[in-house]
Parts: C-alpha cells; structure tokens; sequence
C-alpha cells in the first residue's frame, strides 16, 4: 500500500511538471523571447527590411515683405468673400425671381409698380447691413454679384431702373474708386476669388 501511494505521487508529480513545462513554453513562445512580431516592411536591393513612417516635420521660413504684402492682401480678400457671399447668393435669388415674375407682366405700369414694390422689400433687407460694408467689401459684393446672376450691377439697375438711374449710380461708385459696370472671370483676373468661393460654398453647403 505504501509503495502503491508513493508510486501515485511520483506519477502526479510528474504529470505536474510536463505541465507546468508546457504551459511555460506556451507562455515564453506567445510573450517572451521567441515572440513573433509583425511589422511593415519592404524590400531594398533584395534584403527585407522593416519600415515604418515619420509623422510629417513642417519646416517654415520667414516671409519675404513681399510675401507678408502678398498674404496680407490674400487675407483682406478671403475675409472680404466671407462677409459679401452670402448677400450676393440673395441677391441673385431675389434678381431671378423678378425677373420670372416681370417676363409674365406684360403692361408697362405695371412692371413699374411691381419693380418698386420689390425695390422696397430689398432696401428693408439689404440696406442696414450693406451700409456696414467697406468699400472693399463693396467691390468684392459687385464682383460676386456678377458671378451669381451673370450680369453687372450696371446692367441690372438699366433693367429695372433705368439708363438714367444706372448712370447716377455708376457715377457715384466712380467716385468712390469702384464701377458697376465690374466683370467676373473665374479662370482670368477673379480666379483667385474663385478659389475662395469654392471654399465658402464647400464649407457652408452652398449648392
């Protein structure tokens, strides 16, 4: 009997250590020495090497001051866009439906009384924050009115207003350096205009 349980405990022992054996080699293969790890790599004159890439390092040098003059200016027109944009987006609202409403009103009186009405409606809307305008911001509005309803603000007044009304108003803009008569060419003098357009019409959900 005593030789019987001294056998039992040998074999017990042993299968204890053929455990505790294959549980360290399972160990020491999957977090020790002999681990495997995975890593990009690639392939340099034949010989596999691994890889892996730098976060990017931006490295700026000071402006020249005609660098700064340049930014500077990019800047005012980029701010200038931001505020007029959406004025000119309403702008060409209002302008295409007046003229949708006009081209079925054929009586000259008529038109006239509904241009007036309408002209009333957008000095209430337009008129306190286009007063809060520069000049700048006055010649960029122009500019994108242009671009929003294909026309110049000269040709649109003429349209509504009149060669007369046009003319005083071209003339009052004359003297403020400016003219109503302003062009837009995106992909001429006004492209860089139209890179920041696209950004405000991205970034706003213009469509």
């Amino acid at each position: 009997m005593t030789r019987v349980c001294k056998l039992y405990r040998k074999s017990t022992l042993t299968v204890l250590c053929v455990m505790l054996c294959f549980f360290a080699a399972k160990s020491q293969s999957r977090y020790g020495v002999n681990d495997t790890l995975t890593v990009p790599a690639i392939i340099y004159k034949g010989d596999t090497m691994p890889y892996r890439e730098l976060s990017t390092v931006y490295i700026f040098l000071d402006l020249t001051p005609a660098q700064r003059r340049a930014h500077k200016e990019w800047t005012r027109l980029r701010n200038a866009v931001y505020v007029t944009y959406p004025y000119a987006r309403k702008a060409s609202v209002v302008f295409n439906d007046i003229k949708a409403h006009l081209d079925s009103i054929p009586d000259k009186e008529k038109r006239k009384a509904y241009v007036k009405s309408r002209e009333k409606d957008l000095r209430s809307e337009f008129t306190k924050p286009l007063t809060d305008l520069s000049v700048y911001q006055g010649k960029v509005l122009m500019k994108l009115i242009a671009r929003e309803t294909g026309n110049t603000c000269y040709e649109i007044i003429k349209d509504y207003k009149g060669s007369f009304s046009a003319g005083f108003w071209q003339s009052v803009a004359w003297v403020f350096g400016s003219s109503l008569k302003q062009t837009y060419n995106a992909q001429g003098d006004d492209a860089v205009i139209e890179d920041i357009v696209r950004e405000v019409r991205s970034m706003y959900g213009y469509y």
